[in-house]
């Protein structure tokens, strides 16, 4: 019954005569069975199909050939001929002899696209048989034949036949589409006529062509050399690795129709093109190996592949190894359940975490129906069908697509294609165009406290990958509280929201993969404002006045540095019994000496400005420094700018008796000269580039079956690797999480924490939680401009 699970490359090679010559005269019934049953045994199908046919007319009653005769259209894909042979057969077999033989009858009717006629055989035989596997995947075809009709087609999906630069009338296969999109490697028999075996044709051989594209259409293949299409051999399969350098393809032989030998080799791209091939090791056995395909897993190269290797799930099941060398990879691992059914699943191709792939053991609309199914880091999600135009009722496979995604290859044998034989007898490449969705998010920020909305903020748009911040574009919302920002398809986003007296906020989980249509996202944002707050400052810790500066060798206090002195004045009199020093610094130009006595002139002028206003003499020591605390590069012979030097003609205040400590508010000290500001917190050092700054114990965790409306906690523990000082800024996650953790600066080599406490009270029962906590750091990337976030992963099962 599954014979035909085994065809090279799921496609039928036909045409194949008999040299033997025929007699003049008509041949007998015996010869015409002897024959027949001679070419089934050697897989002959086309000219075992012409002997029964033949024997048939003289033995019309002879149920058991009707049957021969249905099995071998079905074989050889003429799905309206077999359909009508095994009509016959049933209208008339009252024993219920051929039983066995209505799994293949409803799988033609099903092909035909008579779904309710196919679902009553599919029904009848999965209560008659005994065998497991075959009820399990009669009671699948049940399920496809009842989606069938209810499935809509993708009304932005555009299918066209590849035409007769490539497809030819008798079957192509495997194509394999270059990132860029415009180069094509497949296979073909390359003939327009039914090959005859007659002792005369030598080259009879699927071989790999590679085409380029020519505008809209492909141009003829041209034919790869003999290093890689070797002679006997039926060569197909090519995929080419990421880097460009390998080819990895199948070579096969075939009894009849059948393969009774396929494995994989590579080939390396040279100077004169593709050569030096190797067989690769550690996937090749005696066992059927096809299909391989290029792809990644756990951070590792690997190769996908199908095999019938024993211990599989299913007849052909995919398979993925990793990757050693060129021609060499590590044992094979089944990609398991999630993926490979008690059917077959065939022809793999990956991209970017995605893996597309061709099933008859799920659901589908015909025979081999191409499903795709997204990898998460450590798990394969549900197979989901492609749906109508991708697939149809009868064979679809060998999915490819450019690096974009929105333009593809696949093969089908639908009607509609050159065919040489029943218009579903030979496979064709097929084009698939995507139109793409548009997308756009917009944010609408309001005042958590008063509900009112909130203008003038500022929206940062920041691409996901991976959980790291990619390419970012900020924008103002002006005079309104909206923002809105066009999206690229096929990527997931974030928005970080910044409004001066406010907390910032993030939005994550902005997602335009796989759109099924045109979306607008809307996103409202109630941003918290802030409390005021306080910097602590202790004995021994200066203050920098960030505003009092002076003109190169001068000691006059500048109008512009009266704000500054104003705060120390207020916070003399707030503290009675403070004594601070007062010191003033220099740039590095001019002779030390002389700049040691002009820094004192300096602390000299502001304790006097001080004074003048009612400051006590005695409570403030007013120090020089010369040129001997430089806080930049500008060093003696060392050639800056103005502002450059500038930056070290400052005066610090440090306390030296009274309180050991001081508050003074944070939204006084934003260095921002339009608000006055006069002191500045140093902030944490940026990091390079894509270097790590915190090394977390966990990054992911599963709080496992948590009772409905019941908490579970869990601490994320981390240090910081870095050389600089790391801050944390914000966390948040969904409604279902508090959070708590480490604030302050956290020094090279510090520890932290982030503790957790999961309530399933907003959640549904039996619902799956899978989300990520945003740890949203002050340090900034320095050349992305936008903040270091880090992703933490967690799960839960509410019950």
């Amino acid at each position: 019954m599954n014979k035909h699970k085994l065809l090279f490359f799921c496609i039928v090679i036909f045409g194949l005569q008999t040299a033997w010559s025929q007699p003049l005269n008509r041949s007998t019934a015996k010869t015409n069975i002897t024959l027949a049953e001679a070419r089934f045994d050697s897989m002959d199908y086309y000219n075992s199909l012409d002997y029964y046919m033949k024997y048939q007319e003289d033995n019309k009653k002879d149920l058991s050939i009707q049957v021969k005769i249905a099995e071998l259209n079905f074989i050889l894909r003429d799905y309206k001929k077999a359909a009508t042979w095994y009509a016959k057969v049933f209208n008339k077999d009252k024993k219920g002899e051929f039983a066995a033989s209505r799994f293949n009858y409803a799988k033609a009717l099903k092909m035909e696209e008579q779904y309710e006629d196919a679902i009553l055989q599919f029904s009848e035989f999965a209560s008659s048989t005994t065998d497991p596997v075959l009820k399990k995947l009669a009671e699948v075809e049940i399920k496809g034949c009842q989606m069938a009709p209810k499935m809509q087609p993708n009304s932005r999906l555009k299918v066209e036949n590849l035409g007769k630069n490539v497809n030819k009338a008798t079957t192509e296969a495997s194509p394999f589409i270059t990132p860029d999109g415009n180069e094509m490697y497949y296979a073909s028999l390359n003939s327009d006529s039914a090959i005859t075996m007659d002792g005369k044709v030598k080259d009879y051989h699927l071989k790999i062509y590679n085409s380029k594209r020519d505008g809209d259409k492909w141009a003829p293949g041209t034919l790869l050399s003999d290093q890689v299409n070797r002679e006997d051999f039926h060569t197909g399969n090519a995929c080419v690795s990421k880097d460009g350098k390998r080819m990895y393809f199948t070579r096969a032989l075939l009894t009849g129709n059948m393969v009774t030998e396929s494995k994989i080799y590579v080939a390396t791209l040279g100077g004169e093109g593709w050569g030096a091939v190797k067989e690769v090791s550690g996937i090749n056995g005696d066992f059927i190996s096809k299909h391989p395909m290029t792809g990644e897993l756990f951070g590792k190269e690997v190769l996908f592949f199908v095999s019938n290797m024993p211990g599989g799930i299913g007849g052909l099941d995919i398979y993925y190894a990793n990757y050693k060398s060129d021609d060499a990879f590590s044992d094979p691992v089944n990609l398991g359940p999630s993926i490979n059914t008690v059917g077959d699943e065939i022809s793999p191709f990956y991209k970017d975490g995605k893996l597309y792939f061709s099933s008859d053991g799920y659901p589908g609309l015909g025979g081999f129906d191409i499903f795709s199914s997204t990898w998460n880091g450590t798990g394969w999600s549900a197979p989901a069908n492609m749906g109508k135009g991708f697939n149809s009722s009868v064979d679809d496979m060998y999915f490819t697509i450019d690096k974009d995604g929105y333009n593809g290859l696949f093969v089908s044998n639908r009607p509609g294609g050159r065919s040489l034989k029943s218009k579903t007898c030979c496979d064709d490449i097929y084009s698939s165009t995507i139109e793409k969705f548009k997308a756009a998010v917009n944010t609408l920020v309001f005042d958590a406290s008063s509900g009112k909305v909130v203008q003038g903020y500022d929206a940062q748009l920041v691409e996901m990958t991976g959980g790291k911040m990619g390419v970012t574009e900020t924008k103002n919302s002006g005079k309104t509280n909206a923002v809105n920002f066009p999206l690229v398809l096929e990527k997931s986003y974030g928005i970080i929201i910044n409004k001066a007296g406010y907390y910032p906020d993030t939005v994550m989980g902005i997602n335009t993969v796989a759109l099924l249509k045109d979306e607008n996202f809307e996103r409202k944002i109630n941003l918290k404002p802030k409390e005021p707050e306080f910097e602590i400052y202790s004995t021994e810790e200066p203050i920098r006045l960030n505003n009092i500066y002076y003109d190169y060798n001068d000691d006059k206090i500048l109008p512009s540095a009266e704000g500054d002195l104003g705060l120390v004045f207020d916070l003399m009199k707030q503290y009675p019994d403070m004594v601070i020093e007062l010191s003033s610094h220099t740039d590095a130009r001019g002779d030390d000496d002389y700049n040691m006595k002009l820094s004192q002139r300096r602390a000299n002028s502001a304790k006097t400005w001080l004074v003048k206003k009612g400051i006590v003499a005695e409570r403030i020591q007013a120090v020089g420094y010369g040129e001997s605390k430089i806080l930049n590069k500008c060093q003696n012979d060392v050639e800056c700018t103005d502002d450059e030097h500038r930056f070290n003609r400052r005066t610090e205040v440090k306390i030296i008796s009274g309180p050991t400590s001081i508050k003074i508010e944070k939204k006084r000290l934003k260095g921002s000269k339009e608000e006055g500001s006069v002191i500045e917190k140093p902030k944490p050092t940026p990091s390079p580039t894509g270097a790590t700054l915190l090394k977390f114990d966990a990054t992911s965790h599963n709080y496992g079956v948590i009772p409905y409306k019941d908490k579970r906690s869990f601490t994320f523990n981390f240090t910081n690797v870095s050389n600089v000082d790391v801050e944390i800024d914000l966390c948040n996650a969904c409604d279902c999480m508090t959070l708590d953790w480490t604030k302050g600066i956290i020094k090279p080599g510090g520890k932290g924490s982030i503790k957790t406490v999961l309530d399933t009270t907003p959640k549904s029962k039996g619902e799956d939680v899978d989300d990520n906590i945003n740890v949203i750091l002050q340090n900034m990337d320095p050349v992305k401009k936008t903040p270091i976030i880090y992703q933490l992963g967690y799960k839960a099962k509410v019950k």
